[in-house]
């Protein structure tokens, strides 16, 4: 297949787009800059292509761990704030990739984005019972036992000028006198701060561990990303019945 028509296949932009990058020299084959957008490429020498430096990704659907740190809108723009799109190279942005629900400006850790939007609904979707594990840093009084009592089994939200919300249990493990670890199948707006409000505490910092039992453990540092391995992607399409579906 043609470079160009590889690129633009792969959305990396439009044909013309591509032209502009070789003519550019932006685009590279077994580290040589291409010149000719007409290069013919093999199906088995497609990993040796690179768009500014970066490998191309030629599948339909990419699966991306990004470390978001403080201080970013989980947004793809905006025009007064940073957006986790200034941590991820352009040419990934044209393959539609979105985040998998968000964190916070504030909140650090795992943030999911693919341009899969079967599976990136029913990783938010409470129908799937998906895992995410976060790390919270609070003020007032430890937490107590009574209170890990209280969340497994399904706590009721009781808010000011709002309807009481019942909510699905959620695994809460003490770790110090200020820390504890919150697991949640659901992702209600700042559900989190909210259930630890109901417990007489403020939220000081959040950061996600896990997703579906992902981590960044072996990852990069914040603010950086990387492409889900292909045991991750297969762990994240079981939890979500999607195993043997296009990927």
């Amino acid at each position: 297949m043609r470079i160009d028509r590889l690129l633009a296949n792969s959305g990396y932009g439009t044909r013309s787009q591509i032209k502009d990058m070789v003519r550019g020299g932006r685009v590279r084959f077994k580290g040589e800059i291409v010149s000719n957008a007409g290069l013919s490429i093999k199906d088995d020498q497609i990993s040796l292509i690179s768009l500014d430096s970066v490998p191309v990704a030629p599948s339909r659907y990419l699966y991306i761990a990004l470390y978001k740190p403080s201080g970013y809108l989980t947004a793809l723009e905006d025009s007064r704030l940073p957006t986790i799109a200034d941590l991820i190279p352009q040419q990934l942005l044209y393959k539609g990739l979105a985040p998998v629900g968000r964190l916070d400006y504030n909140t650090t850790g795992l943030l999911l984005l693919t341009n899969n939007g079967t599976l990136a609904h029913r990783l938010t979707s409470p129908k799937w019972h998906v895992e995410k594990t976060y790390l919270v840093t609070y003020s007032g009084a430890p937490l107590t036992e009574e209170i890990c009592r209280l969340f497994a089994e399904g706590m009721t939200l009781y808010e000011p000028d709002h309807e009481s919300e019942k909510l699905a249990p959620a695994k809460l493990v003490l770790c110090s006198n200020n820390t504890c670890r919150l697991t949640l199948t659901e992702g209600k707006t700042h559900q989190v701060k909210r259930m630890i409000a109901a417990a007489d505490r403020s939220v000081t910092a959040l950061h996600r561990e896990s997703t579906a039992g992902i981590t960044l453990a072996q990852g990069p540092e914040s603010g950086l990303y990387r492409n889900l391995t292909d045991s991750e992607i297969d762990i994240l399409f079981a939890a979500t019945e999607l195993a043997g579906t296009p990927r």
